[in-house]
C-alpha cells in the first residue's frame, strides 16, 4: 500500500479537520494533492505533530482534529502516545504511515523494521481504539472511521517505502504558520 493513495483516498474527509502533517514525504505528498489553508506541515520538529495536534485538540474541542505522522517521528517522541492517552481528547485521530524507515533522511532502518508494534505500544499506552492496517481496502474505512470517532483514535498504516516524486513545496513556510492560524479562528473573531 502507498502513503499517497492513502492520503488521495481520505483527502475529502479533511476538508473541515484542523490537519497536522510531519515534515518531509508525507507533507509533500499531501501538499501535491492540492493545499488547503488548515494543512500545516510541521517542518524541523520530527516527533511533535501529535503534541501540536494533541494541543489544538484540547484548545478548540469542537474542531476534529487530524495528525498525519511517521513511525520515524512517533517512535522519536514514544511518550507522546502517553501523553495522548492521558488526555484523550474525543476530537483527536492520529494517523501513522509506517514505512519503517527513515525515508526523508537517507531511508534508514526504523524499529518497526525489527518488530516494534506501534498500535500495540499506543493501546499499551491507553489509547483503546487503536489499530494496524495493511492495505488500502483497511485503511480507507479504518482512517474515515477514526476521524469521525467521538474518540482519539490512532490507525498505523503499514506502507511501502516509496517517496513523492518531488519534495518540492512552494508555499513558504512562514506563510503556511500564519494562514494555518487563520483558518484555526472561530468564525466572525478578529485577530
Amino acid at each position: 500500500m502507498r502513503r499517497i493513495d492513502c492520503l488521495r483516498a481520505i483527502y475529502d474527509e479533511l476538508t473541515d479537520c484542523a490537519v497536522v502533517t510531519i515534515m518531509g514525504a508525507v507533507a509533500a505528498e499531501l501538499y501535491s494533492l492540492g493545499h488547503r489553508p488548515n494543512f500545516f506541515y510541521l517542518e524541523h520538529a520530527m516527533g511533535l505533530a501529535s503534541s501540536m495536534g494533541l494541543g489544538i485538540a484540547l484548545a478548540q474541542p469542537r474542531r476534529k482534529v487530524v495528525v498525519l505522522d511517521g513511525d520515524g517521528s512517533v517512535l522519536m517522541n514514544l511518550g507522546g502516545l502517553t501523553t495522548l492517552a492521558r488526555y484523550a481528547p474525543g476530537n483527536l485521530a492520529h494517523i501513522v504511515f509506517d514505512n519503517q524507515s527513515l525515508l526523508s533522511v537517507g531511508g534508514f532502518p526504523t524499529a518497526t523494521a525489527t518488530g516494534s508494534d506501534l498500535a500495540g505500544i499506543a493501546a499499551a499506552a491507553g489509547i483503546r481504539n487503536a489499530r494496524t492496517v495493511g492495505r488500502l481496502e483497511e485503511f480507507t474505512p479504518a482512517a474515515v472511521e477514526a476521524i469521525n470517532a467521538p474518540e482519539l483514535a490512532c490507525v498505523v498504516a503499514k506502507v511501502e517505502a516509496v517517496g513523492p516524486g518531488s519534495f518540492h513545496m512552494d508555499l513558504h513556510l512562514l506563510e503556511n504558520r500564519f494562514e494555518f492560524q487563520r483558518a484555526l479562528r472561530p468564525e466572525g473573531n478578529p485577530p
